[in-house]
C-alpha cells in the first residue's frame, strides 16, 4: 500500500511517501526503453521528512544530489539505494559549510537548482546553501536552458556582449542553437530592440534577390547547399563589416535567420518557373525541343513525359529524383527513344554522360552508342544539362563540355579534380 505523505505539488520534485508504513522519498527521472518515465525511491526517516517539510532549499539540494544517481541507473537498472541513503544525513542535517563542501565533492544536478531559482553567482563560488536562498517551488525551464547554454559557450571560449545576446534571443537561439531561427521581438529588451533591427536590417539588403534551390538528389525538401553557403557568406561579410564588434555566435545566428527565410521563399516558386525561365536564357525551344521523354533511376523505376502536361520535362524529370534519390540510388537517365539519344547523371561521382545511338541494332545485332562524359560541378551545373537536353538533345549540350569520350581520360580528369578539392 503506498500513500502520499508530503508533495509540493510542483513539477517532478520528489514526494515522501508511507509504502509497507516504512517512509521513502519517491522521484521520477529519466526514462525507460519505451521512453516512459522511471520512478526511483528509497527509505528515509522521520528527521529527514521534517527538514524536506520545512525546508524548501534543502529538499532541493538533496534531489539535486540524488538525480546523477538516477541516471547511473539508465532505462532498466536499479538505483544504488545505498549511495541514495548515504546522501540524506550530509544534505539535509549538516550545517551549510559542511553542504557546501559535500557538494564539491559529489556529482550534482545544476540544472535542476537553477530552474528553481538558485543565485548562478553564488553557485559558481560553490555557495550553494546561500544560491537556495533565493529557491522557488516553481520551476523555470528556461532559466535552466540558458545558463546551460551559457556554460557550453564559456567552455569554448565564447563572450557575449549585450547585442550578442539580444540578436540571439531575437532568432530564439539563445538556449538552443540548433532550432530552426525565426523573428521574435518579444524576446528582446525593449532598449536594444533598436539595435538588432538595424543589424537585421543590413542582412536583409545583403541577401536581397537571392535564392536558395531545392536539391532534389537529397529529398524533396532539401536545400541547395551551394546556395544556402553563397547566402550565408554574404551576409555573414556584410555583418561582420557593419558591426565587427559582434561575435560569431551572433552573425551565425543572423545568417541561418537569413538562410531559412530565403529557402522558404525560394521553396514557394514553382519549379516550373525554373526551368522555364533556364529554357527563355538559354535560348531553347522552337523545333529541337523534346516532345516525349522517358526518366529511369538505378532502381528500374521509369516515368515517361509528353508534351502538353501541366509541367515542363525539367520539372517532372526533378520531382522524380526528388521522390526517388537515395544513398543507393544515385544514377538518373533521360532518354528520348525516338531520337535515339539520351544524358545519364552521375550523382555519386558529380559527372554526366550524354550517349547518342549511331547504329540501331538490326537483324540480331547489337546497337551501337557514343558515350561521352564530361564533369559537373554542383547542383546548378545539372539543372542547366538537363534543360539544355531538353530544350535542344544532345547537341545543344557541346557548350556545356568538354566531353570526353575515353573512359580511363575521364577517370583521370575526375580523380585530379578530387585531388585539388
Amino acid at each position: 500500500m503506498r500513500d502520499i505523505v508530503f508533495t509540493r505539488s510542483s513539477g517532478w520534485l520528489p514526494d515522501v511517501i508511507s509504502e509497507d508504513g516504512r517512509l521513502k522519498l519517491m522521484l521520477g527521472a529519466g526514462a525507460d526503453a519505451n521512453h516512459e518515465p522511471r520512478t526511483f525511491t528509497f527509505p528515509i526517516e522521520e528527521a529527514h521528512l521534517a527538514v524536506i517539510r520545512e525546508d524548501l532549499s534543502r529538499h532541493l539540494l538533496l534531489w539535486s544530489a540524488v538525480l546523477p544517481l538516477c541516471d547511473a541507473a539508465g532505462t532498466a537498472g536499479r538505483l544504488d539505494e545505498s549511495a541514495a541513503v548515504a546522501l540524506l544525513d550530509p544534505v539535509l542535517l549538516s550545517s551549510p559549510a559542511d553542504v557546501d563542501a559535500l557538494f564539491r565533492r559529489i556529482r550534482w544536478d545544476r540544472s535542476r537548482l537553477v530552474a528553481h531559482g538558485a543565485d548562478i553567482d553564488a553557485l559558481e563560488r560553490g555557495q550553494v546553501c546561500a544560491a537556495m536562498r533565493s529557491a522557488t517551488v516553481t520551476s523555470n525551464e528556461e532559466r535552466a536552458q540558458e545558463h546551460l547554454a551559457d556554460r557550453r559557450r564559456a567552455e569554448r571560449g565564447a563572450v557575449h556582449g549585450p547585442l550578442d545576446a539580444a540578436i540571439l534571443r531575437y532568432t530564439g537561439q539563445y538556449a538552443h542553437g540548433a532550432t530552426v531561427p525565426r523573428r521574435m521581438p518579444g524576446a528582446v529588451d525593449t532598449a536594444l530592440l533598436q539595435e538588432v533591427m538595424r543589424v537585421i536590417a543590413t542582412a536583409e539588403r545583403a541577401c536581397a534577390g537571392m535564392r536558395i534551390g531545392m536539391d532534389p538528389r537529397r529529398g524533396q525538401r532539401a536545400t541547395d547547399k551551394r546556395d544556402w553557403d553563397r547566402v550565408a557568406t554574404t551576409v555573414g561579410s556584410a555583418v561582420r563589416r557593419a558591426y565587427p564588434g559582434l561575435g560569431d555566435d551572433a552573425v551565425r545566428t543572423v545568417s541561418f535567420l537569413m538562410c531559412s527565410e530565403t529557402a522558404d521563399r525560394s521553396r514557394n516558386t514553382a519549379e516550373e518557373d525554373d526551368t522555364e525561365a533556364a529554357d527563355d536564357r538559354a535560348g531553347l525551344g522552337g523545333s529541337a525541343r523534346k516532345t516525349a521523354l522517358s526518366f529511369t533511376d538505378d532502381k528500374g523505376a521509369e516515368k515517361k513525359w509528353l508534351e502538353g502536361g501541366p509541367r515542363s520535362a525539367s520539372a517532372e524529370f526533378w520531382q522524380f529524383v526528388g521522390d526517388r534519390s537515395a544513398a543507393d540510388n544515385e544514377v538518373f537517365t533521360i532518354e528520348d527513344e525516338e531520337m535515339g539519344e539520351g544524358i545519364q547523371l552521375h550523382f555519386y561521382a558529380d559527372s554526366i554522360a550524354r550517349i547518342t545511338t549511331l547504329r540501331a541494332g538490326k537483324d540480331g545485332s547489337d546497337p551501337e552508342y557514343r558515350v561521352e562524359y564530361s564533369l559537373v560541378e554542383g547542383l546548378g551545373a545539372y539543372r542547366n544539362l538537363v534543360n539544355a537536353f531538353v530544350g535542344g538533345g544532345c547537341a545543344a549540350l557541346e557548350p556545356h563540355g568538354p566531353w570526353i569520350s575515353d573512359v580511363a581520360a575521364f577517370e583521370r580528369a575526375r580523380r585530379e579534380r578530387r585531388e585539388r578539392r
